[in-house]
Parts: C-alpha cells; sequence; structure tokens
C-alpha cells in the first residue's frame, strides 16, 4: 500500500468519516481539502429514490446557475443564415450549417455544446452516431433545439446546463469551479437540488433525495445532510 503524501494526510485529517456535513461548512471545506495546482471543477452527486429503467420516474432537465460554472463553454450554433448574426452576437464560437455538418461527419466534435432549429433536425439527425455518444445531440428537451437560437446561446454561456439521471440513479454535474467562494458555491448548489425537487416524478415513492455530496477533481467526496439546503 503507498504511503500517504504530505498533503493527503492533511485532507484525511479535514474529513469526519461518516458526518453529514451542512451546505455551508461543505461549501468551505472542499476548498480546504483541494489541492491540486489547477482550478478544479466542483462536482455535486445526488443519490435520488427513483427506478430510472421507468420511464414515468426518469428526471432530466435544465438549470441556470445563479453564478455561472466557471467554465469557458464552447457553443457550435447550427442555423439557417438569417440567424447567423444573431447567434454570432450572442457569443457562439461557431456558426454555420452545412460546413460544419460536413465537418462532423468527419469526425470533428472540438465543441461542447451544439444548439440548432426545429427546421434543421432533419440534417442532423444523420449525425448520431457521432454526436449520441459525445452527449452532443441536439435535444429540445435540454433547450438545444429551440427557434430563438440566441437566446439558447447565451443562457449556455451564463451558465446552463442539463442534466439527468443516470441508470444507477444518480445525478452528477459540475456546478462551479474550486475558485469560487463559499457563497456562490452555495447559490448554485441550492439552485440545483431546487430544480431537481421540482422534477420529482409522481411515481417515485419514499425518500426522493437520498443522498448528496459535493467534490472536487480528485479531492474526497463530503456528504451532505440534504435538509440543510432549506437553510438561509
Amino acid at each position: 500500500m503507498s504511503k500517504l503524501t504530505k498533503n493527503q494526510k492533511l485532507v484525511a485529517g479535514k474529513i469526519e468519516a461518516g458526518k453529514a456535513y451542512t451546505l455551508k461548512e461543505a461549501a468551505t471545506l472542499v476548498k480546504e481539502i483541494t489541492t491540486t495546482k489547477f482550478d478544479a471543477s466542483l462536482d455535486i452527486d445526488v443519490r435520488l429514490g427513483v427506478d430510472p429503467r421507468k420511464a414515468n420516474q426518469m428526471v432530466r432537465g435544465v438549470v441556470s446557475l445563479p453564478n455561472g460554472t466557471g467554465k469557458v463553454v464552447r457553443v457550435l450554433c447550427l442555423c439557417t443564415p438569417d440567424q447567423e448574426t444573431a447567434a454570432k452576437e450572442a457569443g457562439a464560437d461557431y456558426v454555420g450549417l452545412d460546413e460544419y455538418i460536413e465537418k462532423i461527419k468527419g469526425g470533428w466534435t472540438d465543441v461542447d455544446v451544439i444548439i440548432t432549429m426545429p427546421a434543421i433536425m432533419g440534417k442532423i439527425g444523420a449525425l448520431g452516431r457521432v454526436l449520441g455518444p459525445r452527449g452532443l445531440m441536439p435535444n429540445p428537451k435540454s433547450g438545444t433545439v429551440t427557434m430563438d437560437v440566441a437566446k439558447a446561446v447565451r443562457e449556455v454561456k451564463q451558465g446552463k446546463i442539463d442534466f439527468k439521471v443516470d441508470k444507477t440513479g444518480i445525478v452528477h454535474t459540475s456546478i462551479g469551479k474550486v475558485s469560487f467562494t463559499p457563497e456562490q458555491i452555495i447559490g448554485n448548489a441550492k439552485e440545483f437540488i431546487a430544480t431537481i425537487n421540482k422534477l420529482k416524478p409522481a411515481a417515485a415513492k419514499g425518500t426522493y433525495i437520498k443522498s448528496v455530496y459535493l467534490s472536487s477533481t480528485m479531492s474526497k467526496g463530503i456528504k451532505i445532510d440534504p435538509k440543510s439546503f432549506d437553510e438561509n
């Protein structure tokens, strides 16, 4: 068994095994236990009391984080020529149609989000094999297929993210960076959990939010008391 480094020993002593921290405590502690030299991402994992195998218990949605994600999101807008100027002014990194469709067919996927229009989905459907496995396929439910592409681009650039429960019943997403203040972390986490609560399926029985963990890249997860999300 390898020996713990000096930083790992310091971190190990800060987290009490089995303890459920308040959101406020966790937002401060996650910054203290992160020892990476880069600005690590902050991840939240929420275990839900649902059965994702049943269509009436699927949890999927979008949320606009009040303090953004802290990430530079590269956006491709596939739109008609009359919408190109608006998409560019809204902040899209790449704007066009046929030339980008051909690039994607050739294997190019150097973007984080693709936004398009309903009338164009017929052309994009053929790209499913390339975009699907990478989670890049536009979807009306996530707001990436819309008539108002400029608005969608602005929202994504400002911190709008989409999420869905995985086959094990866990929703996992990033809600910021370690460089965020505890207040910014709390604000984003509360908004995310509030959205999760609004999406509770009617068919879900028993405890809906079973556990919540906050962590940063390469750090240990900090267990959070779900009740603390209601505290001021």
